[in-house]
C-alpha cells in the first residue's frame, strides 16, 4: 500500500486530490501541503522515519505553480535526497512535461483530474514501488493511441501520425492536425512501427514513410519534407532511408 503526500496552494484542487487518493485501495493514507516548504517539512520527517516509519511517505503528488518554491523545485531538492519518494506531477499546464520527466518523474497528469487517469499514475507508482501487482485495465485498440490534452483523452489513429520527435522520455507525436506528447521512448516505438512503414531518420525523428513528401540533396546533405516540415537526415540513416524509399517507388 502506497503512503501519499499530496502538494497544491489552491485549497479546493488539493481536496479534490486527496479525495480521490484516499478512493484508491492501493493508497493506505494520503495527507495534504499547501505549499512546496511546508511538504519539504513532511518529507523531511518521512525520511528522518525511514522507509518502514510511522512518518513515512511513498510518493508525492505535486502541483508545479506555487508560490515561493514551484513544484520543479521541490522535485530537484528531493532528487538529491539518498532514499526520496517518487514524484507525479499533477498540473493545469503541459508545458513542463519535459522537465518533469529529466527529474525522474513517475507520471505527468492534468487538471481537471479525472479518477482514471489518476488511477493510471498510481498504479505506476505501485509498480515501480513494489507496492501491488498490476490492476488489468482497459487496452486500446493497437492502431490508436491515447493522447491526453486538457484533461481528456483522445485517441490518434497511428496512420495519421507523419513523424515522430524524441524529448526526453517523450516522444512527441505529429499528425497534420497537431502534435501530442506521449510518455514512451523513441525508441520503443521504432521497434514497435518498423513494420507499420515508420523508419528513424535521425536520433531525434522517426518518419512515416508514406507521408514523406520530397527527399532533397544538398551539398551531400539529406532532409525530407513530412507534413509541411523539412527534417534532417543523419548520414548514417540516409542510404537505407533511399534504399526503402526506392523500393517503395
Amino acid at each position: 500500500m502506497l503512503r501519499a503526500l499530496a502538494v497544491d496552494d489552491e485549497r479546493p484542487s488539493l481536496e479534490e486530490l486527496l479525495y480521490l487518493l484516499n478512493a484508491d485501495p492501493r493508497i493506505s493514507s494520503a495527507e495534504g501541503a499547501g505549499d512546496a516548504t511546508e511538504a519539504l517539512r513532511r518529507i523531511n520527517r518521512a525520511l528522518e522515519s525511514g522507509p518502514g516509519g510511522a512518518e513515512a511517505i511513498d510518493v508525492v503528488f505535486l502541483d508545479i505553480h506555487m508560490p515561493g518554491l514551484d513544484g520543479l523545485d521541490l522535485a530537484r531538492l528531493l532528487s538529491g535526497f539518498a532514499e526520496p519518494p517518487l514524484v507525479v506531477f499533477v498540473t493545469a499546464h503541459e508545458d513542463f512535461a519535459v522537465q518533469a520527466f529529466d527529474l525522474k518523474a513517475v507520471d505527468y497528469v492534468l487538471k481537471p483530474v479525472r479518477k482514471e487517469r489518476l488511477a493510471e499514475a498510481v498504479r505506476r507508482a505501485a509498480e515501480i514501488g513494489g507496492a501491488a501487482p498490476r490492476i488489468p485495465v482497459h487496452e486500446p485498440d493497437p492502431d490508436q493511441l491515447p493522447v491526453e490534452l486538457g484533461g481528456v483523452t483522445r485517441f490518434v489513429a497511428v496512420d495519421d501520425i507523419t513523424h515522430v520527435e524524441a524529448q526526453g522520455d517523450y516522444a512527441r507525436l505529429h499528425t497534420d492536425k497537431g502534435s501530442h506528447l506521449l510518455r514512451i521512448p523513441l525508441s520503443t516505438l521504432e521497434e514497435r512501427w518498423r513494420a507499420r512503414g515508420f523508419v528513424r531518420i535521425h536520433r531525434r525523428h522517426l518518419v512515416a514513410l508514406r507521408h514523406i513528401g520530397e527527399l532533397r540533396l544538398d551539398a551531400g546533405t539529406v532532409s525530407v519534407v513530412v507534413g509541411g516540415e523539412e527534417l534532417q537526415v543523419s548520414r548514417r540513416h540516409a542510404r537505407e532511408l533511399r534504399d526503402l524509399l526506392m523500393r517503395r517507388t
